[in-house]
């Protein structure tokens, strides 16, 4: 195993130290997220967690999940969720983050708005000293209206493209069914609360990538002397 797998790993096993008995968990999304479902899977067979519920947050989680015999519910049925434990592409100073580049933050952000704590693990590679200097802000928008926010987003200091698919022809398609911009602010983003707000006030955007003031704590992964270790991040 590569030492970010490891570091990935050991993260994933510390966070389901913070689920308890009873709780409905917000399943993240992501390669860090999936090694936390397959812990928290692990956990449950054993006994050593029991009554879980989880609500995903992409078709990824899902799957994974109902694979590993986790029992789920829809967001839409649920009051409130006790813990959402999610990964992140960066991670400020001040634990603000960019999400997104699995194309589904929309669901993410619902997910941790609901949550009443939300837990993101990381590799210490996703930690960064300004968001958006290097990784681009994802923005989901209606197909039929990507050319117009294009247009004003590039209005805005910054440059944004079509993220286009891999494996498939064409665009990626979201969980929601929509577009993804991927944007880079000229100089990174000194501001996410403006920026948050002024994206998502284009007509035509659903929503962006910038997760403001919703992180509770921040686990990060990192290699010591070869041995893979975790520690809590301390905010600005």
């Amino acid at each position: 195993m590569d030492l970010q797998n490891q570091m990935k790993t050991a993260v994933a096993h510390a966070a389901i130290e913070y689920v308890k008995d009873g709780m409905i968990i917000g399943l993240g999304s992501g390669s860090t997220s999936a090694l936390m479902i397959k812990s928290l899977s692990e956990n449950l067979k054993s006994g050593q967690l029991k009554n879980i519920k989880g609500v995903p947050t992409s078709f990824q989680s899902e799957v994974l999940a109902q694979e590993l015999g986790i029992e789920l519910i829809d967001l839409c049925s649920v009051g409130k969720i006790d813990l959402a434990i999610d990964g992140a592409d960066e991670v400020d100073p001040n634990q603000q983050l960019i999400k997104g580049g699995g194309a589904c933050h929309v669901r993410e952000k619902l997910v941790a708005t609901k949550a009443d704590q939300l837990l993101i693990v990381v590799d210490e590679t996703k930690l960064v000293d300004k968001l958006n200097n290097v990784f681009p802000l994802p923005v989901e928008v209606i197909p039929s209206a990507w050319k117009q926010v294009q247009t004003t987003i590039n209005g805005m200091n910054a440059e944004s493209n079509l993220r286009m698919a891999v494996n498939k022809a064409g665009p990626v398609v979201t969980d929601e069914g929509n577009l993804l911009l991927d944007v880079l602010f000229q100089g990174g983003i000194n501001d996410p609360h403006k920026v948050e707000y002024e994206i998502n006030n284009i007509p035509g955007v659903l929503e962006n990538g910038l997760f403001v003031d919703l992180t509770t704590k921040v686990l990060v992964g990192k290699i010591e002397n070869n041995i893979p270790k975790v520690f809590t991040m301390t905010k600005n």
